[in-house]
């Protein structure tokens, strides 16, 4: 049995670090190592980024209508009823049509779809940073919560153990009429208590090890202690400052609100004119059959060809066009008010995310303070009830306030590292290439893919059959709540 000492400096390592000896797993993982894991394999990250090159297309999709294009049409007919009076009608006939558009005007519609495409590309780069910074905050998270779990887990153990040598002391001591039934039955309690809530901190850590199971795809192992977070802001001000700079959900929203605008100039090109150049090539082959028996007289097969300038000018399309272009600046104006209200929403999260931040680190420092106050308070009112001075409700007491001081140190440092994050999250710095994340190779960068397609015009041109890139769990086994040995109790 080791000592109250001994006790003490375990308790205030495990709260001190988020963490506290855990035997169950081998391997040691860190914060960066479950982060790289999630980059690499996490199923809505890599969905996001499909995503985002599905809107790379919608580049050379608008393109496509202002570039030239060609089709062959080709028919056989079979005359199988001919008029009894023509003598020269064919029995068959062959015809092939090849033709050539070119667009050369239309109304500006090409030009402003392919600026609003560009613009929609750039929001959903913007977007695939929020969720990977979003998904980094997860993991953080449950990184945090599987350390603050198993450590409120041990903190619950040795306070069954605690109680139930307390218990037993108590009882020993009413055997000889030290003391009395009713300090038995509230010992009883107390120690009853505890095993529930060790039951339920068991339940807990299974639901954050499954959590973190499900961000990270693999189980956790020995947790270690996170490394400090950079670049973390002075002020309140700083940081929203910086929100409203580097934010990628409300670069997102700036750029949808601009992609809307060339929507708005694209659909007012329905009432414009259009001018295009075209080319056709006609074939026709009768196989012969033209002219009946004096075909010889007849030219069985011709080609002609022709080149012309189109021009279309709308005149009247029942009220289209501009029923489309307020619907396309309606739209616009609600892209427009979309910004302002994320700008509104970055700000009260930036605020209060820092004040949260603030304020754990405040309580961490009062936790400390009252861990300490906890343990020479426990240390007295276990000596003056040895000598009669203090009741066994008051050692109970006692302990439960250590226990709770203990707890609210592990869970403020828990809270004051999330909240940090989060913050860093808000301004647009947790990302891989903010964190300087070692991959095992380059960091995913969309406009790669954005560089290749934007510029293909080949319509037989296709990516390889899709296949899953993210991790399945599986084959996982399920949580469990093994810790470490329970620490004994102090004297």
């Amino acid at each position: 049995m080791t000592s109250h000492v001994g006790l003490k400096r375990a308790l205030l390592a495990a709260a001190g670090t988020g963490a506290i000896a855990i035997g169950a797993p081998a391997q040691a993982d860190t914060l960066r190592e479950a982060l790289v894991e999630a980059y690499n394999t996490n199923p809505t990250l890599e969905a996001a980024r499909a995503d985002q090159r599905a809107t790379d297309e919608g580049v050379p999709i608008a393109r496509a209508p202002g570039l030239p294009s060609s089709n062959v049409t080709a028919t056989h007919i079979e005359f199988v009823r001919r008029s009894a009076n023509s003598f020269t009608a064919p029995e068959r006939n062959l015809g092939i049509n090849g033709q050539i558009l070119v667009p050369i005007y239309s109304g500006g519609a090409v030009k402003n779809n392919l600026r609003a495409a560009k613009e929609r590309v750039a929001a959903g780069q913007a977007s695939l940073r929020n969720t990977e910074s979003a998904i980094f905050s997860q993991v953080v998270a449950a990184y945090m919560d599987v350390l603050r779990t198993e450590a409120l887990t041990a903190l619950a153990a040795n306070q069954v153990d605690v109680l139930k040598i307390n218990l037993e002391a108590t009882s020993d001591r009413f055997e000889i009429g030290d003391l009395t039934r009713t300090d038995v039955a509230q010992s009883q309690s107390r120690f009853a208590q505890a095993e529930g809530d060790f039951q339920q901190a068991q339940a807990n850590l299974i639901g954050a090890r499954e959590t973190y199971v499900q961000l990270v795809g693999k189980a956790a192992g020995e947790l270690q202690a996170p490394p400090p977070l950079p670049g973390l802001p002075g002020t309140v001000d700083e940081a929203i400052r910086t929100a409203l700079d580097n934010n990628p959900n409300l670069i997102a929203a700036k750029e949808s609100a601009e992609a809307a605008g060339f929507d708005t100039k694209a659909a007012g090109a329905g009432r414009l004119p259009t001018v295009g150049v075209f080319t056709n090539v006609d074939y026709s082959d009768f196989y012969g059959t033209l002219g009946g028996p004096i075909s010889a007289d007849f030219l069985q097969s011709e080609t002609t060809a022709n080149v012309g300038l189109r021009l279309t000018v709308p005149l009247f399309q029942g009220g289209l066009p501009a029923a489309r272009q307020r619907q396309a600046g309606a739209r616009e104006s609600s892209a427009l008010e979309s910004v302002i209200a994320s700008e509104r929403q970055i700000i009260r999260e930036t605020s209060a995310t820092y004040a949260n931040w603030r304020a754990a680190n405040r309580v961490i420092e009062s936790s400390q303070l009252a861990v300490e106050a906890a343990e020479l308070s426990l240390e007295g009112v276990r000596a003056e009830n040895s000598i009669g001075n203090r009741s066994i409700l008051d050692v109970l007491n006692a302990e439960q306030e250590l226990l709770s001081a203990r707890a609210q140190l592990v869970t403020a440092r828990r809270n004051a590292y999330v909240a940090g994050f989060n913050l860093l999250a808000l301004m647009g710095k947790a990302e891989a290439r903010d964190l300087n994340l070692d991959t095992g190779g380059p960091l995913y960068d969309p406009m790669v893919n954005y560089e290749r397609v934007r510029g293909k015009q080949w319509d037989w041109d296709r990516d390889p059959k899709a296949e899953p890139k993210s991790t399945r769990t599986v084959d996982i086994p399920p949580a469990d709540a093994m810790i470490g040995p329970r620490l004994e109790p102090g004297e």
